[in-house]
């Protein structure tokens, strides 16, 4: 259907109509006593009208999608009978309405051209307010969705209609991911010297019990409480299931030397500031249904995907988990790939920090400079002599058992993972030694003692 600018202007006038009336308003006396805040409310919530106004103009400046006495849809079947069917869409400025044409035949479902042309949704609510709830979604609790979108944009959005947007707009994801993996992928100009860096971890997420995993089921259905209103000490709900947290993305190296990483340990104002890497192309991701061995194995191949003939290194963060780490050194075999292991300083730093209250009180700058003095060691490669030197020291002062407990873990911790406690090659090959991207997706949150780390990348 032809459309011309006259009839254009003509679905425009509620829109500029709605405009002119804006600005009558700020031209008033009751305008000129306003505050700023005031003015920016008054042109939010008026300005958010003039917005929907000028989709639903355009909209109807699209017609309704006539395209002939007649239309066939795939089924063959000829629909002559036309009949104008009114929709509403709820989209990010508010509610609008869409008419357009309806090609229907007895006992067939009618076909509206114009539904296609403008891509629209088969429920109510746009793709972008869709994409708004899903975003909205990733931060926090279906309830504040609700809020923000009330308070952020002209739709309105309730909570079981959220949950139902998010399980839609997520149903595509392994599909998406996999056409992607299939495709060859160009890397950036500047990649040439850049690090592919995998990393993967662990949350427990609260479930239903019908939902947990048969053997916690099992568990959680045979646990008797001593409390109705409260957990005993040791108790546990066995109400989470085990979520798979992944992570591939691309750095480029940064070299740096031990004292450079012990004196991050400063407050932040007394940090230098330098310009350093950021990660590029980072994808993160979790499953709560698929196995750790799938999860991990998604990873690997995300990384292959991104560099298809190895021509980079490979760098594996890890916490130290055994059974993931199993499973990373499975696929590592299987796939026939070089890679460097390295394990996660900062989980490294809680044992030190655990040994260090069995020589000093906590809270003392005794104990900060005890780990600070470890740690330095630990950096040029020293892990022998400091699993070493620490016992000695036990010994020596004759430790209770209990705190010479702390010691000996931390101990038997540093031998047990030194091949991946190699961080002096690591800084010196510019390699990162923490896993901030990945612990950052599980919202982890570091004991007080280590908050003085947020620069361990």
């Amino acid at each position: 259907m032809h459309v011309t600018a006259r009839a254009v202007q003509d679905q425009f006038y509620e829109a500029r109509m709605e405009f002119e009336d804006l600005i009558a308003q700020l031209l008033s006396p009751t305008a000129a006593g306003l505050t700023h805040s005031q003015a920016e409310d008054l042109i939010e919530g008026h300005g958010r009208e003039v917005l929907r106004q000028l989709l639903q103009g355009w909209l109807e400046s699209r017609g309704v999608g006539d395209v002939g006495p007649a239309l066939a849809g795939q089924d063959g079947v000829q629909r002559t009978q036309r009949r104008l069917h009114s929709r509403a869409l709820e989209s990010l400025f508010g509610t609008v309405h869409v008419e357009r044409l309806g090609y229907g035949a007895p006992g067939q479902e009618s076909l509206h051209p114009l539904d296609a042309a403008l891509n629209l949704p088969e429920e109510r609510y746009s793709h972008a307010l869709r994409k708004k709830v899903a975003v909205e979604a990733a931060r926090s609790s279906f309830e504040e969705v609700v809020e923000a979108i009330g308070e952020h944009t002209g739709a309105q959005v309730p909570k079981r209609q959220a949950e139902e947007l998010c399980q839609r707009a997520a149903q595509d994801f392994e599909a998406f991911y996999a056409q992607r993996r299939a495709q060859p992928q160009t890397p950036p100009a500047d990649a040439s010297g850049a690090l592919v860096v995998l990393t993967t971890d662990g949350k427990g997420v609260p479930m239903r019990k019908e939902a947990l995993r048969a053997q916690t089921r099992k568990a959680a259905e045979g646990t008797a409480h001593k409390l109705r209103t409260r957990l005993s000490k040791g108790e546990k709900r066995h109400r989470k299931r085990m979520a798979t947290v992944a992570a591939v993305y691309s750095i480029a190296p940064y070299v740096r030397r031990a004292d450079d990483i012990v004196r991050e340990l400063a407050p932040v104002h007394e940090v230098r500031k330098e310009r350093r890497p950021r990660p590029q192309d980072k994808r993160v991701w979790a499953s709560v249904r698929q196995e750790p061995r799938t999860v991990i194995a998604e990873m690997f191949d995300e990384a292959r995907g991104r560099d298809p003939e190895g021509t980079h290194p490979w760098v594996v963060l890890v916490d130290g988990q055994e059974h993931q780490l199993r499973l990373i050194r499975h696929e590592v075999k299987r796939r026939r790939v070089a890679v460097t292991l390295i394990l996660d300083l900062f989980h490294v730093l809680e044992y030190l920090w655990a040994a260090a209250f069995a020589f000093h009180a906590e809270g003392s700058a005794e104990a900060e400079l005890w780990v600070r003095t470890q740690l330095l060691s630990l950096l040029r490669g020293r892990v022998s002599q400091v699993a070493a030197a620490m016992r000695r020291r036990a010994t020596v002062r004759a430790f209770t058992a209990s705190k010479r407990a702390a010691v000996d873990k931390c101990a038997d911790y540093l031998l047990k993972y030194r091949d991946m406690l190699r961080y002096d090659q690591y800084l010196a090959a510019g390699y990162p030694i923490g896993t901030g991207v990945i612990e950052g997706a599980c919202r982890y949150k570091p004991r007080q003692h280590i908050l003085d780390l947020p620069r361990f990348w």
